[in-house]
């Protein structure tokens, strides 16, 4: 593959899906007068950087990741929370001839907006209050490196404008500065947001989406590819195995089964937490049924005892209809009950939970405003409960 062969397939052959790739890579000889070079990971490079998977969809991703490592490409990588989209950018990075120069991941999310901007690009001595010193920002110390830009989605127009420029340029002035700065820097971006949308609403500027949309890579929701569930899991058993010294734990019958048809709304990030904790709870050498959390396995119960609704595999609108009965069914019986708030104190624990304490993360899983996310938590008096800072 890295000698430029056109494309690849995993045994047992599809001979129609090999007639058809010979077909494409005819064309594309004819189109291009040259081949196609991919530069997919190999399993064993695959497996070093953490990104698991033979699926058909992560087949794609590996190779785009070969097609971008060889170019200097702007890329952008969409998915869903807890699918790896950093993991992505750092084999494109480690594949890439800048792989000998920094590489600095910024999540523009997690900093405040008022010092996001001083991050990225530096900020001179008495810009603004509590700048006592010249500081250096991510695009100067990465100079000739990568920089890989999580939830771009959630930046200010202003700080959008100097990313653009940026791009377009290749300078910019630190924070309170007039002397421009020019970098050579790659720039890869990532989002779970619908970018598309974004720029429909004016939320985000048209102009940068085309900028950093040049190549996109789309990572699949763990439900998507649950074929590599199995991969994932011994995976993850043989790193954790190698932070407790011990070989891996083996899994128990009907395990693998029952993962698989989980719906992984945390992806991957979920799977391993999940895998860590049936470690520890695990009393033999084998990891059981028994000791998976009881959403997994569909043991688990609501507050009025009854049963826990089992995901549906149709997709979000069909598991909001089974939530909304089973919940319908619980105030019947307990009029007493108030359900709605009980129901928003639960969301927003569990969001909180699955981003361990980050507000900005919880806000946005929950669809609202990091101030108004505060207010539930005093509401609710679930700080003491969460230890949340």
């Amino acid at each position: 593959m890295k000698l430029g062969a056109y494309d690849y397939l995993l045994k047992p052959f599809d001979v129609p899906k090999l007639k058809e790739i010979v077909l494409n890579a005819l064309k594309a000889a004819n189109d291009m007068r040259q081949v196609v070079s991919y530069q997919p990971l190999l399993e064993k490079e695959d497996y070093e950087l953490g990104i698991v998977g033979r699926s058909e969809p992560m087949q794609q991703v590996f190779k785009l990741i070969g097609q971008l490592a060889g170019s200097d490409a702007t890329a952008l990588i969409t998915g869903e929370s807890g699918t790896g989209k950093e993991l992505v950018a750092r084999a494109i990075y480690h594949h890439s001839k800048r792989n000998q120069h920094p590489f600095l991941a910024v999540n523009c999310a997690a900093i405040p907006e008022q010092l996001l901007e001083s991050e990225l690009f530096g900020h001179e001595r008495g810009s603004f209050t509590g700048a006592t010193n010249q500081r250096i920002g991510k695009f100067e110390q990465c100079n000739r490196g990568t920089i890989f830009m999580d939830e771009i989605g959630d930046m200010t127009p202003a700080t959008q404008t100097k990313i653009l420029r940026v791009l377009q340029s290749g300078t910019f002035e630190r924070v309170g500065g007039n002397q421009p700065i020019k970098v050579d820097v790659r720039v890869i971006a990532a989002t779970n947001r619908p970018l598309e949308q974004a720029v429909a609403k004016r939320q985000f500027r048209e102009d940068l989406f085309y900028r950093l949309n040049v190549v996109r890579v789309h990572l699949p929701a763990l439900r998507e590819r649950r074929t590599d569930i199995r991969l994932l899991v011994n995976y993850f058993l043989k790193n954790f195995a190698k932070d407790q010294q011990g070989g891996p734990k083996s899994v128990g019958p009907g395990l693998i089964k029952a993962l698989e048809k989980y719906h992984w709304p945390g992806n991957v990030r979920e799977l391993e937490n999940i895998i860590r904790r049936a470690l520890v709870v695990a009393k033999g050498d084998a990891i059981l049924l028994s000791d998976l959390p009881p959403e997994i396995t569909g043991s688990g119960a609501t507050p009025s005892g009854g049963p826990v609704p089992a995901p549906a595999a149709d997709g979000a609108a069909s598991d909001l209809s089974i939530l909304a009965r089973q919940l319908f069914q619980w105030a019947r019986r307990d009029p007493k009950l108030k359900v709605i708030p009980e129901v928003e104190r639960e969301l927003v624990i569990q969001a909180l939970k699955e981003t361990n304490g980050n507000q900005v993360h919880a806000a946005k899983i929950l669809g609202i405003t990091r101030a108004t996310l505060r207010k539930r938590v005093e509401k609710f008096k679930i700080q003491k409960e969460l230890s949340i800072k």
